[in-house]
């Protein structure tokens, strides 16, 4: 199969021998690609590494004939967003969500388009903890792991003073009062949940408890092995406490 002029955001990028480079990368049209780039080293191919550097958008040329496609050409659409500290640790959070949740060859366009939100939100002013959250909303939506969010599991509207579990499979559970700290430590709050349903940004608390309910649910899909963003979001909190969250 050829893929010509498609659209596509580079997921992560390693080498492969001595002159390749292997690739993955969310397109527009047929979902996450491997690509197999042969020959990219020497100085005549730099455009082309500098066109598969993580977050780059660019349109590129493969054919596929097995799992990996062969690149014939690619081509930067943008600037790639110059990121650095928390935010450029937030643009790897985002990339291992896609490349460890989203099958390959696979087209989801709805998780394309959150993608390049996201990618641009990084490089505004927005918190992003709240950008982080929205991404993590429309993925789960866009792969249809997700559910309502201003009504629970059995159909009765969200209670802006409750607190409520996320159960992976049937949505918001309300905490009862009587549960242990562990059970409200990864609950939302009501309001926390009906901002999210609303895209309205709630406050820090609120938004501090989505973080937490949110990754219970990623955390089941991902089937029991973490992410290393986590495992380094959580060595860099030792080090500097104000490290954003995922």
């Amino acid at each position: 199969m050829r893929i010509e002029d498609q659209a596509a955001y580079v997921l992560h990028a390693r080498p492969w021998r001595e002159t390749s480079v292997l690739v993955e990368v969310l397109s527009a049209d047929h979902g996450r690609v491997g690509l197999l780039a042969r020959g990219v080293q020497g100085p005549k191919r730099q455009p082309l590494r500098a066109a598969l550097q993580p977050l780059q958008h660019i349109r590129f040329n493969a054919v596929q004939r097995g799992e990996l496609a062969s690149l014939n050409g690619a081509e930067a659409l943008d600037v790639a967003p110059r990121l650095a500290g928390d935010a450029a640790l937030a643009g790897f959070y985002i990339s291992e969500l896609v490349l460890r949740l989203a099958p390959r060859n696979d087209p989801h366009g709805e998780l394309y388009l959150a993608f390049g939100r996201t990618r641009a939100r990084l490089a505004t002013d927005e918190p992003l903890a709240w950008t982080l959250r929205r991404f993590e909303r429309d993925l789960l939506d866009a792969l249809g792991f997700g559910f309502s969010l201003d009504v629970d599991g059995d159909g009765e509207a969200i209670d802006p003073a409750a607190r409520y579990r996320l159960d992976p499979e049937h949505g918001p559970r309300r905490l009862l009062s009587d549960r242990g700290q562990r059970d409200r430590d990864e609950a939302a709050t009501g309001q926390a949940l009906l901002a999210l349903a609303h895209d309205w940004q709630p406050a820090a608390d609120d938004l501090a408890s989505l973080r937490r309910a949110l990754r219970t649910v990623l955390a089941h899909h991902l089937g029991g092995r973490g992410l290393k963003s986590w495992e380094l979001i959580g060595q860099l909190g030792r080090v500097r406490p104000r490290v954003a969250e995922d």
